[in-house]
């Protein structure tokens, strides 16, 4: 307490940080439904992630981004720089896949499929194996002093990580260098030094994500997060607790009477809040920490059941559910609203076209360039122009193309204008084209180059170009 010798006033000065103090959190393990399903997914994409790596088609890796010669395999798509579009329709097509997900169902791809969430469940997993659950993890992180014990199992556990962060990154670099020759360059110690820094990078970066920052990376980096009210409407499920039910919390007896007691449901255990991977207390109402994953769901249902109470005190429901009283008929009824159909139906056309579009892509791409020299005059007045076909095989088998041109009368091809074309490459092909004198006005003269495969009429692509005569 100080006075302020002015004013003859007491006034007492407080010290306040500007930062919260980060408390470290101690997730329980929990099981049941939505855990299930938490880890249902947590296999699905791993073996995804890790497994589709390995597998071959047409003699090479199934899913390959080589961006040494330019070329992405899908499968048996061949993608190359100039199908950029449909990358960006990849992504349009996320977008909106994520907005619909979060309009019917909050952050359920937060919860169960979002990368730092699997990862993160997959690092908790083996610090329980190793560490045991919550309340060990924390007596032991409470020791005075470091232990034998303590340093071992803090060692082992942080072994584990760092050989499963390595392992992420060596999985993620195998999409773009060839895994299996990969494999041969760590056995030889003979990676090169941009194969073996993302490797590291990425480990490091799956390490200290989903090892140490965990639900710092879902509150504070994620920018979905933060704009995900966006979204919501009053008919978005969320995971809620129904505090008309569970209000007034209080411990009591199981023989209790907890309506004479003037009680809830909630007998205010907070189990909820300590299996909770982002520690917020889902009794408070809904936060911009919750991810989705419904975890609080089985251990309040699995309370429930042990008091003999009905299920769903905490579940997935929505605003006008819980005013209007809603059960699960009227909650479907509602989920089909405007921007839900809005929604659907942009994605549907969006896929459908893109579908349709990779379908009917042309196996034959190319592009004319004209040379930089003069047209060149022959001895009996015909006019010369040399051009360079960039001619692209997109497929992973031969073709056989055939050069065309149409145009001016008369004009001829007077190089090979037949070739063979290897499987998934690029050729460049000199043409010189003539044209007889008098076949044409002076100056610039629009001509078609088609090249066409010879064995299927189908497959031709025809491009302008200009042929000059001199005055």
């Amino acid at each position: 307490m100080k006075i302020d010798p002015n004013k003859k006033v007491a006034y007492q000065e407080i010290e306040q940080s500007l930062f919260e103090t980060q408390k470290k959190i101690y997730p329980r393990a929990i099981s049941g439904y939505f855990a299930n399903v938490r880890w249902l997914m947590v296999w699905f994409t791993q073996i995804l992630f890790y497994g589709t790596a390995w597998l071959t088609w047409n003699d090479r890796q199934a899913v390959l981004f080589d961006l040494a010669t330019r070329k992405f395999y899908i499968f048996g798509l061949v993608f190359w720089p100039q199908d950029f579009i449909y990358l960006a329709v990849v992504l349009i097509i996320s977008a909106l896949m994520l907005f619909l997900v979060t309009a019917v169902a909050g952050r359920v791809f937060c919860g169960y499929a979002c990368p730092q969430s699997v990862y993160t469940e997959m690092f908790m997993w083996i610090e329980r194996k190793i560490e045991g659950d919550r309340s060990a993890r924390i007596k032991l992180d409470q020791l005075s002093c470091p232990s034998p014990r303590r340093i071992a199992l803090k060692a082992a556990k942080h072994s584990a990580w760092i050989a499963l962060a390595l392992w992420t990154g060596f999985t993620f670099v195998g999409y773009f260098t060839p895994i299996r020759t990969l494999t041969f360059e760590v056995l030889d110690f003979s990676l090169g030094p941009w194969e073996l820094f993302w490797i590291l990078f990425y480990g490091l970066a799956t390490y200290g994500n989903a090892g140490w920052m965990r639900e710092q990376v879902c509150k504070y980096m994620c920018p979905y997060a933060r704009f995900q009210s966006a979204m919501f409407d009053k008919d978005t499920l969320t995971v809620t607790y129904d505090s008309e039910r569970g209000e007034k919390r209080g411990s009591r007896s199981k023989q209790a009477d907890y309506k004479a007691l003037g009680l809830g449901t909630c007998i205010d255990c907070h189990i909820c809040v300590q299996v909770c991977p982002t520690g917020i207390d889902i009794r408070n109402g809904l936060q911009y920490e919750c991810i989705g994953c419904a975890l609080c769901i089985d251990a309040c249902d699995q309370v429930m059941d042990k008091m003999e109470y009905p299920r769903g005190l905490i579940r997935y429901t929505t605003e006008h559910a819980l005013s209007e009283k809603l059960d699960r008929h009227g909650i479907i009824q509602r989920m089909l609203r405007p921007r839900i159909l809005v929604y659907t139906g942009i994605l549907a056309l969006i896929i459908l076209v893109s579908i349709l579009s990779l379908t009917l892509r042309s196996p034959l791409k190319f592009d004319v360039i004209r040379d930089r020299g003069l047209p060149r005059v022959t001895e009996n007045g015909s006019i010369d122009n040399v051009y360079r076909l960039q001619i692209m095989n997109t497929e992973e088998q031969p073709h056989h193309y055939i050069i065309e041109i149409s145009g001016i009368p008369g004009a001829t091809i007077i190089s090979d204008a037949d070739f063979d074309m290897p499987a998934a490459t690029t050729k460049v092909i000199p043409v010189r084209i003539r044209v007889p004198a008098g076949s044409a006005r002076k100056g610039s003269n629009k001509i078609i180059l088609v090249v066409r495969d010879r064995d299927n009429a189908a497959v031709s692509v025809a491009e302008k170009a200009a042929f000059l005569i001199p005055h």
